[in-house]
């Protein structure tokens, strides 16, 4: 069997460990003049980040040795330099922020590292989407906190990829009450984006928590969500990555679908089977459940990685072929995305001029935000009551 590539990432060593150094962290001892190892008090530990009561959110970093501290975050356009202070700490104030969870970075002299006073740390499959996360809490519970109703269960299941010989993962969400009633659920298969893993949209998408108050507040039917490593390929391997989506395909159809019908009670049949993802997944869905509408009624893709060359007409031949055939198929075609995400939203469309022009129904969300998980947040839990109506 082959080298398993679905594996949760380790921090860069390298990064944390230099931001650990300059935050002078750790307790020093050194040896007295009788040999004797005599304690150093370490400095005041350094809050960071400190949320004021009125939302402005302070970022400090003990670094009395370097020249340059600069913050960027989802909540900055552009970014913004840490002032460093006669005990050197740095630290720089903003706000206030909207209520909403955010991810942001130190670049210390050169180096981007997460904040080492923070320990909520967002990680996915490869270095570059490591950063740290803030979240910000509003006057009321938002639409993807944890509140007090029933809640599903999280599932990480181990399964054999025959298709790609290899050990994977997959996360699965199932609503409360699963496991007391019995009942066959549709099934929404739901793919994360690039840099990130099968367990990205329930750390950063709160799709548990999202679906939970939407049961409670009975604007969805209970549903099993589905979410795979949604790389055939290794994620840090550049010149793999064109054979992704093909080699993903053939995981999901001939593996992870199997594996589920196999291991949860499921409906099996395609009008209760939703395809949808963000990002390069939203690539992924419209690829591969526009091609396979024997098995999916419902596709949707949130800032999909579509590709601006993309040859549609090859791409979606069997999609085009027969439109009204297409269009009585699909339950529904969903594609978001947001206005300050200015390249997906061209590829976007670009994709939504070919569908008008082959007469393919679809809904079109444009709204605001960027590439970021604030928006596919929003996105998840507008779409969802739209399933399996």
């Amino acid at each position: 069997m082959a080298n398993n590539i679905n594996r949760a990432p380790l921090l860069i060593v390298t990064g944390v460990a230099f931001s650990l150094i300059l935050a002078g962290c750790a307790t020093q001892r050194t040896d007295g003049p009788s040999g004797d190892r005599a304690a150093v008090k370490a400095p005041p530990r350094v809050i960071s980040p400190e949320v004021a009561p009125d939302r402005r959110v302070t970022f400090r970093l003990r670094a009395p040795k370097v020249q340059s501290v600069v913050l960027t975050g989802e909540f900055l356009k552009g970014t913004n330099n840490l002032v460093k202070g006669n005990d050197g700490v740095w630290s720089v104030t903003i706000g206030p922020l909207e209520p909403e969870i955010y991810t942001y970075n130190f670049t210390i002299e050169g180096v981007r590292t997460i904040d080492p006073g923070n320990p909520d740390v967002k990680t996915g499959s490869t270095p570059g989407t490591i950063g740290s996360i803030l979240e910000i809490r509003g006057d009321s519970p938002a639409f993807y906190d944890g509140q007090s109703v029933p809640h599903g269960e999280i599932h990480t299941d181990w399964y054999e990829s025959k298709s790609l010989k290899q050990l994977r993962r997959v996360t699965v969400y199932t609503p409360p009450g699963y496991e007391r009633d019995q009942s066959h659920l549709p099934v929404l298969y739901l793919l994360h984006g690039a840099n990130a893993d099968e367990t990205a949209w329930t750390r950063l998408g709160h799709v548990n928590l999202i679906l939970d108050n939407l049961l409670a507040a009975q604007k969805i039917k209970p549903f099993i969500v589905v979410m795979p490593f949604g790389y055939g390929v290794d994620p840090n391997k550049s010149d793999e990555q064109k054979q992704n989506t093909a080699r993903f395909s053939r995981d999901l159809i001939e593996d992870v679908i199997p594996f589920v019908e196999f291991h949860y009670h499921t409906e099996t049949n395609r009008d209760q089977r939703a395809l949808m993802g963000l990002s390069m997944g939203g690539g992924e869905a419209l690829s591969i459940g526009l091609n396979h509408l024997e098995l999916f009624s419902y596709v949707g893709a949130f800032s999909a990685g579509i590709g601006g060359s993309t040859n549609f007409v090859n791409t979606y031949a069997s999609l085009i072929a027969h439109p009204e055939t297409a269009n009585s198929q699909l339950h529904l075609l969903w594609l978001g995305c947001g206005k300050q995400d200015a390249g997906h939203l061209k590829e976007l469309r670009n994709f939504t001029d070919f569908l008008t022009q082959h007469k393919i129904r679809f809904t079109l969300r444009e709204t605001e935000g960027a590439h970021t998980w604030i928006v596919w947040r929003r996105y998840l839990n507008e779409v969802s009551p739209l399933l399996f109506q």
